[in-house]
């Protein structure tokens, strides 16, 4: 192996694994009641991601691999705002919450406590809010 090869690991290491979050799916209107409804035993988190942003795509690699908050904590929804941009609106006007992206929202007793966009989306944000 030679010197830039070990400078930028190439060769050796392993490409890490992204772990599947367990999130639902995000992709009615009506999941926006149920969510409300949820959140008032249990706190929910919604990100939205574009799949289209490179920021968004770096945040959302950063989840995958910092994620650690057990489904007993919390429900965690994934909205594609490419696809469901009527929806991303509705959460804004519904929960008071500006639209940015990419963007993490929790909510808890029906109401948003919390919102991160761009570079602050990260799970130790996220986890010292639950």
């Amino acid at each position: 192996m030679g010197l830039f090869d070990k400078v930028f690991g190439k060769g050796t290491q392993e490409p890490k694994e992204a772990r599947v979050l367990p999130w639902k799916h995000l992709t009615s209107l009506d999941q926006l009641d149920q969510i409300t409804k949820d959140s008032k035993s249990k706190p929910v988190a919604i990100f939205k991601h574009s799949t289209t942003c490179g920021i968004s795509r770096m945040v959302l690699r950063g989840l995958e691999a910092d994620y650690n908050i057990d489904t007993s904590q919390l429900d965690f929804y994934y909205l594609d705002l490419k696809a469901y941009r009527n929806i991303s609106n509705e959460i804004a006007a519904r929960f008071q919450v500006w639209h940015e992206s990419p963007q993490m929202i929790l909510i808890k007793n029906g109401m948003a406590v919390y919102n991160a966009s761009h570079s602050a989306v990260n799970v130790l944000g996220l986890k010292e809010k639950i």
